[in-house]
């Protein structure tokens, strides 16, 4: 991972590469930061270019063997913890070595991910991933040998917001007084979820969300897409990767869920039931998990009209085709009926998921809608 790979986030870089010019390199620090803004790719970037033997003031040089171990995240003084839980295949006291060759795949493939995309990786179902107090005896046992072949081990810890206390508690004294030349890079979305005392010996880099003007450089070096493509992800992007290339990757759901959307509105201000029950049958068709994509878009549109009836347009992220639409539309969405609206999608929703007839789900939420969008 080199710099150069990350969206944006200019000042934070040239932070980076200066602590290592002038050799103040903190010996535990926490990138800390909103969904989507690349601190684990900073963090990777950062352990790569501390520990490339031939830098450039920019960025790592890519080539070197260290580089090029850290460029598959198989260097032998590069390690990972992260949440797991047990699965299909791991049913006792999981850690991260279990779940390392999910791990370098999803981080290679694509650095912006969340929580809930990992865990729909290592197919943990409903569970909530966690750092054990194994997991520490592991970070312990590792840290204590010294380093293969680079000047730093380094130990990236990433959503440190899951160590759980005795975890966290039998990590305090290696963070706060390591062993030379020793690494951690604490990655987190939540600094409040971290306990004090392992705050209190962090150093902290706030790691901002990636500008409009990032993201609009990034995105086509990934994507093969138009401008207008672009263009809408930004504004959707609200300064996080993950939105953006959601956007991008969804626009064909979209596309779709737009003209079914519009199309039930007007018909609901027409109070045209007999094109209604039409529309339901076309509804009905697109099978169950495009309906409830259709019934969160739906929610989503209902939201941001909201927002622009509040006269705040320039926090209503929409694209521009809806943005026209919106323009005669948003002043049907109002504080009279904004939350009835809302939760009749939501109620629709939930029965859909609950395999009720979907015939009747969408029809009676569109009757419900006639007397809604007129008050």
């Amino acid at each position: 991972m080199q710099f150069k790979d990350i969206a944006g986030q200019k000042d934070i870089k040239k932070r980076l590469v200066q602590s290592v010019e002038e050799n103040r390199i903190a010996h535990a620090q926490l990138f800390f930061g909103p969904e989507g803004c690349g601190k684990l790719a900073l963090a990777i970037a950062y352990a790569q270019y501390i520990n490339c033997t031939n830098r450039t003031p920019e960025d790592s040089c890519g080539k070197c063997p260290s580089c090029s171990k850290y460029s598959r995240l198989v260097h032998p003084d590069l390690h990972f913890v992260f949440p797991v839980a047990t699965n299909k295949s791991v049913t006792k006291d999981p850690v991260s070595d279990d779940y390392i060759t999910q791990w370098r795949s999803m981080v290679n493939e694509n650095p912006y991910f969340n929580l809930l995309q990992w865990y729909e990786k290592i197919e943990i179902e409903n569970k909530q991933g966690i750092i054990s107090k194994n997991e520490s005896e592991i970070i312990l046992r590792k840290l204590s040998l010294k380093s293969y072949e680079a000047e730093y081990k380094v130990m990236i810890i990433w959503m440190a917001e899951r160590l759980n206390d005795s975890s966290a508690n039998k990590l305090l004294k290696i963070i706060e007084e390591p062993p030379e030349k020793t690494l951690f890079l604490l990655v987190s979305e939540n600094q409040g979820a971290i306990i004090p005392t392992i705050l209190s010996r962090t150093q902290l880099i706030k790691i901002p969300k990636v500008t409009p003007e990032g993201i609009a450089e990034w995105l086509p070096t990934k994507f093969q897409t138009g401008e207008r493509q672009i263009t809408d992800a930004v504004k959707l992007a609200n300064g996080n990767i993950i939105n953006a290339m959601a956007a991008l990757k969804t626009e064909s759901d979209n596309s779709f869920n737009f003209e079914k959307f519009t199309s039930m509105m007007r018909l609901c201000w027409k109070r045209d039931v007999l094109g209604l029950i039409k529309w339901c049958d076309e509804v009905v068709g697109i099978g169950r998990e495009q309906q409830k994509n259709f019934l969160s878009y739906s929610q989503r549109m209902v939201r941001e009209n909201f927002v622009m009836n509040c006269k705040t347009p320039e926090l209503a992220y929409l694209t521009k085709v809806e943005q026209d639409f919106s323009d005669k539309f948003f002043p049907f969405i109002n504080q009279n009926n904004v939350f009835a609206i809302t939760e009749e999608l939501n109620k629709a929703q939930y029965h859909i998921e609950s395999n009720a007839s979907d015939k009747i789900v969408f029809l009676d939420m569109a009757l419900k809608l006639i007397k809604l969008i007129k008050m």
